[in-house]
């Protein structure tokens, strides 16, 4: 941007005065011809002013305090002006008179960071998960419990906004909230992340993460067996609600849908091939990208089996899923039936599905990543772990080309 010049002019009216007689002072700014000027909330007789130095004549007490604010004022428009040279900010007259009087209002940080969050939530459903606006309010959350913690008030301008407190946020998350190290590094990113928007748009002069990295640490996904998967199936459960908690876990299982795929499934998400094939092509609705699954015979019997079901037909829907919390809750049930000591959630037959039923299988993880829904097998590498008698059939191959 090109530096722009500013002249300064204080100036009185002489043809307003006041009811005690005297004249108003006003402030000139001008920034390549444009001009705007405002009252300073001052007024001087017209006999002790001097029009040439923008002052008051005289040693008076009264001369003396106007002189003194009116070089304020000249000092602090001059401040005004070189910082925003200096970041090579737009500015006009107007707007450097209104940072001088602090006219303009200030955005704080929890202002900023809801105004992010319901822009977010206004577009759940397109680019965005409620799971994610979810993490989002409860970053907000305990920004807001650490600002009145540390600074004893609702809100914080960002100033303050600097890496003592992105530390005390950070032993706030661990300490009291008592949050996992990824949990911990995901609200840690939210917070990056506010940090990144308030520095593109001017509000932050340097970044308060400067010099820290989050990393989250590698897991290890639960998932099940071939054997355990076959006892599962095949378990017979005399209550209702734990066999369909049961036969949804298993159609995820067979086919990798995530828990709020499944639980939108519809009629019109099978399509048959030429060949007589079924397939679930759906569009998963965290990312949008599609999935192409052929149905196995299991899961097609599944579907077949709720085909009458009544919440199926009310919601139009091809199972009658339930809220995760309580798949997951009996999903606990289900695994001490089964004599299977692993913490199963829904989340793991996607696990399931990717290591047992494909890879395990020599379904190439290219095809895994589609059915899956991912744009790239990096993501697919981490649901599909390799089991070893995945790595005992592809020596056993390298053992058959070395005797030929």
């Amino acid at each position: 941007m090109k530096q722009q010049m500013m002249n300064v002019l204080v100036y009185i009216i002489k043809t307003r005065k006041l009811k005690n007689g005297e004249c108003p002072v006003l402030l000139r700014v001008t920034v390549d011809g444009a001009w705007s000027d405002i009252r300073i909330n001052r007024s001087v007789k017209e006999e002790i002013w001097d029009a040439k130095l923008g002052m008051c004549r005289g040693k008076s007490r009264e001369a003396n305090e106007l002189n003194e604010y009116i070089r304020s004022l000249h000092t602090r428009l001059y401040e005004i002006h070189r910082n925003m040279v200096l970041y090579n900010e737009y500015f006009t007259p107007e707007l450097l008179l209104k940072k001088l009087f602090n006219k303009e209002a200030a955005k704080t940080v929890l202002q900023f960071f809801k105004e992010h969050n319901e822009e977010c939530r206004l577009r759940i459903g397109r680019d965005y998960a409620y799971s994610t606006i979810n993490r989002y309010d409860n970053c907000y959350k305990s920004l807001e419990a650490v600002i009145k913690k540390e600074f004893g008030k609702s809100d914080i301008t960002f100033t303050e906004f600097n890496s003592q407190l992105v530390h005390k946020y950070e032993l706030y998350l661990t300490v009291d909230k008592q949050l996992s190290l990824n949990t911990l590094v995901r609200y840690m990113k939210v917070i990056k992340k506010i940090s990144n928007l308030a520095l593109a748009a001017g509000l932050l002069r340097s970044d308060p993460f400067a010099g820290m990295h989050f990393k989250q640490p590698k897991t290890n996904p639960v998932f099940l067996t071939k054997e355990e998967l076959d006892i599962i199936t095949h378990k017979q459960f005399t209550l209702e609600r734990i066999a369909i908690v049961r036969d949804v876990f298993v159609f995820c299982c067979y086919t990798g849908l995530a828990f709020i795929d499944v639980s939108s499934l519809k009629k019109e998400h099978i399509v048959m091939d030429n060949e007589g094939t079924y397939w679930i092509r759906k569009a998963r609705q965290k990312t949008e990208s599609m999935c192409d699954i052929p149905l196995l015979d299991i899961p097609l019997e599944i579907i077949r089996r709720y085909k009458d079901h009544k919440i199926c037909k009310e919601k139009g829907i091809l199972l009658p899923v339930m809220c995760n919390q309580k798949m997951n809750s009996y999903l606990k049930e289900i695994a001490d039936f089964c004599g299977i000591e692993k913490d199963i959630t829904t989340h793991a037959a996607r696990h399931t599905f990717a290591t047992t039923v494909t890879l395990a299988n020599g379904v190439a993880l290219t095809n895994v990543a589609r059915m899956l829904g991912h744009t790239t097998t990096r993501m697919t590498e981490h649901y599909a772990k390799v089991l070893d008698c995945s790595i005992k059939r592809d020596m056993d191959n390298v053992l058959k080309a070395i005797n030929l």
